[in-house]
């Protein structure tokens, strides 16, 4: 009996499948070298009891059960919680506003775009400086340093003068405001990128039919910028449970309870304290709680495309 030849489009087709793998191999090799090993022994280090330097003790579940009690780290995720709030509500309102009006035909259009960009492409630290400097609450020759505090003096509200990253009722949202209005940015350019991908026959089509501004927006304009929209939100959660750098750079005269965030939180358990094992804890708890949300929103986003 004579063996079966293997057709030549079967060939050709594995040939293919090898190719495409060699092309994608060296991404694999890269993110498992550099996010899932690292990620793997960050859940080893977080069963460990370890202050850097020296031998490791195993604890098990220890540092987590520890976790779970800390009311600080979860007070931390609820001011992360507050900004990302923010970020999603008045920072992505406004960039959805601005995305709206530069798809319009209007004059300067471009600058405009220009101008909402350059906010986002600024270093985290020198828009930290730069926002100390404004709500800075220091006088000189008796009057307020600081550009806000001096604004309210001029219009004659000298009363409300205060330092405003030290107020505990008023820094955090004095830290989202500054984190929305660097962040703003981004959601911009894609918001208007997904605009300008609307076939303009359906405005056209709307208004023949009668129907007003308001109405094209919330049946045309809204429903098709969705998939878009939920890709800002994620991004929007990702990067706001994360700031950091932005944080340091505005409280620059040490992090205090009612500014503390997750990520400033796993610093202070390494830098402060020497507990690398409970700051790897808190770190797999929080990129745990990350991961799922994403995938919440992804399967949120899923479904909405399908309605």
């Amino acid at each position: 009996m004579f063996s079966k030849a293997v057709p030549r489009h079967n060939q050709a087709i594995s040939f293919d499948a090898f190719k495409n793998f060699l092309f994608v191999l060296p991404a694999v090799g890269i993110f498992s070298i550099f996010y899932i090993y690292p990620f793997f022994d960050l859940f080893n280090l977080s069963l460990h009891q370890w202050q850097g330097i020296g031998p490791k003790t195993f604890v098990g579940l220890q540092n987590f059960q520890e976790l779970w009690g800390d009311k600080v780290w979860w007070s931390s995720m609820g001011h992360a919680g507050y900004i990302t709030l923010i970020a999603l509500t008045f920072q992505n309102a406004l960039a959805f506003a601005l995305a709206v009006a530069c798809d319009r035909e209007i004059r300067m259009k471009r600058f405009y775009t220009l101008i909402f960009f350059i906010p986002p492409v600024l270093s985290e630290v020198i828009v930290g400086i730069l926002w100390n400097w404004i709500l800075n609450a220091g006088t000189q020759n008796g009057q307020p340093i600081g550009l806000f505090n001096h604004l309210l003096v001029q219009v004659g509200l000298p009363n409300l003068v205060h330092n405003w990253l030290s107020d505990p009722a008023s820094a955090l949202t004095c830290i989202a405001v500054v984190h929305a209005w660097k962040g703003f940015g981004w959601g911009f350019i894609m918001l208007l990128a997904g605009l300008q991908t609307i076939d303009r026959q359906l405005y056209e089509v709307a208004k023949v039919d009668g129907a007003g501004s308001w109405t094209t927006f919330w049946n045309v304009t809204v429903p098709m910028m969705v998939p878009v929209i939920m890709v800002v939100v994620i991004l929007t959660i990702l990067g706001s449970m994360q700031v950091f750098v932005l944080i340091l750079s505005l409280v620059n005269q040490g992090l205090v309870y009612h500014t503390e965030v997750p990520v400033t939180r796993i610093l202070s358990s390494m830098s402060v304290t020497n507990q690398f094992g409970y700051a790897c804890a808190q770190a797999v708890v929080f990129g745990i709680i990350l991961v799922v949300v994403s995938f919440a929103l992804k399967s949120l986003s899923n479904r909405m495309k399908q309605a």
